[in-house]
């Protein structure tokens, strides 16, 4: 401990504030387990002896362990029905591992005890369910108790700092990502992940997360079992991974955790809304609640869901109409590894290249923010095509196309343009130039906006090239 404390006041860290960061970061100095650390910081924050600390850890799930009994045994949610009891049978599997379908039988057992006697909430009471879920399952499966607190004192440092984060309603900072990266750090801590590794599990372990919103807005029946058990599921695959594979995970979990903290209002202000929207028809109602409402505003009410029904059955109806045939699904192999970030903007150079004339002289790409922040993978690409018309798929020149050109000499010049989905290309040729400004659409297809020559012998083009244009 007073290794510890000694460098903690070395490097100017004050317990009680440490991220999970600084916590790896710790924890590599001094060769031990990340929850090691979280456990001495909650000892010296709290002046309190390692056995206080983790007996209090342990008490503070007495209510949600209540909770989650309830939802096993006799409990009937209004929104989930009796999925707990329904899980409670031995013979009902979810899943072949047995840990993890125990966390995911209790997890969903603890959402069906907050709708009874409710759960005492973290960031919210969806990360809430993960971790009853989760303490559950390793206070069956572990036999040393203390082995289980400083697992879940992990747990804990991890909900603590999702609960600072979380500002609004979101799911990435509740149920699913709080959950799957608790659930992350949790089974690589048990896999003996180093420090570095546990911090690469909560990172893969966020990156789908960022964003979602509470698709059910906690009043459509069902849909938050997709939520938490899906946490589950990707905090274990991610843990397994860092741990089994030597997978590439280079963003630090700090930042991870801010991007999701930073985004979450974003999401709640510019997301939600369309969500409420297409989900209300679907929103469970409280008749002795209803009796009190205007009949004008139920009325108003199913004119609304009435509208909001027949215009997703239009939207539909329309992605049917656009979809291509199962017999020929796919668009052309696109090398890089991303038929958005690649393949559009390299079909885009193909097509200018098809209309330049003569020795080319120079390029230039415009990309708007995101696609410029991806360059080291689409700039090749666009490259081999304004200069060979070479296709998506070319991984021969793809690999060779840079040093071609540095070789070269020709005139590049990439340029970042502050519109949303543009990617422009332009080619210099000594008998005529040629440029496409198009739209970005995923599967390597664009939007044709402007042209030179023309839109018209630029959609012409693209129709030799079978590229696919889209309205």
């Amino acid at each position: 401990m007073n290794e510890f404390l000694d460098l903690m006041l070395k490097k100017g860290y004050i317990p009680g504030c440490l991220t999970i960061g600084d916590c790896i970061e710790l924890a590599k100095e001094l060769n031990v387990r990340v929850s090691d650390i979280v456990i001495g910081e909650a000892m010296a924050a709290n002046k309190m002896t390692r056995e206080e600390v983790t007996s209090s850890v342990m008490a503070t799930f007495c209510h949600n362990l209540y909770a989650m009994e309830m939802g096993l045994t006799s409990g009937k949610s209004f929104l989930m029905g009796t999925i707990g009891q329904d899980l409670a049978d031995e013979e009902v599997t979810i899943i072949g591992d047995k840990f993890v379908n125990k966390i995911l039988k209790y997890t969903l057992a603890a959402q069906v005890g907050n709708h009874v006697v409710g759960l005492m909430p973290c960031a919210g009471t969806g990360d809430s369910c993960t971790y009853t879920g989760l303490v559950k399952a390793l206070l069956d499966t572990l036999e040393d108790q203390q082995e289980v607190a400083r697992l879940v004192a992990l747990l804990l440092k991890i909900g603590v700092i999702f609960r600072s984060g979380k500002s609004t309603t979101g799911c990435n900072m509740e149920g699913f990502g709080a959950g799957a990266a608790a659930t992350a750090a949790v089974v690589a801590e048990m896999l003996e992940a180093t420090p570095d590794q546990v911090g690469q599990a909560i990172s893969l372990a966020l990156s789908p997360t960022i964003a979602t919103p509470c698709t059910p807005r906690v009043m459509v029946a069902g849909l938050c079992a997709a939520h938490l058990g899906g946490g589950v599921l990707i905090g274990h695959l991610t843990a397994n991974l860092v741990v089994k594979t030597n997978i590439p995970v280079t963003v630090p979990p700090d930042v991870m955790i801010a991007m999701a903290a930073a985004v979450h209002p974003l999401s709640a202000k510019h997301i939600v809304p369309t969500v409420i929207k297409y989900m209300e028809p679907f929103f469970k109602t409280n008749e002795a609640v209803e009796y009190f409402v205007s009949q004008e505003t139920k009325e108003q009410d199913a004119e609304r869901i009435k509208s909001t029904i027949e215009e997703a059955q239009t939207g539909a109806r329309a992605l049917a109409a656009r979809a291509n045939s199962i017999i020929k699904p796919f668009g052309d192999a696109v090398v890089g590894g991303s038929s958005q970030a690649v393949g559009s903007p390299t079909n885009t150079a193909r097509i200018a290249h098809a209309l330049a004339e003569g020795e080319i002289t120079g390029v230039k790409v415009e990309l708007y923010p995101e696609l410029f922040a991806r360059r080291g993978i689409n700039i090749p690409g666009i490259l081999m095509a304004a200069t060979h018309g070479a296709s998506t798929d070319n991984a021969e020149l793809y690999r060779k196309i840079m040093s071609e050109v540095i070789d070269s000499k020709l005139h590049v010049e990439i340029v970042e343009v502050d519109e949303p989905q543009l990617q422009r290309v332009t080619i210099y040729a000594t008998r005529k130039n040629a440029m496409i400004e198009a739209l970005n659409r995923g599967g390597g297809r664009l939007v044709i906006k402007t042209a030179l020559p023309s839109v018209t012998e630029a959609k012409a083009a693209a129709r030799k090239l079978h590229i696919e244009v889209v309205e």
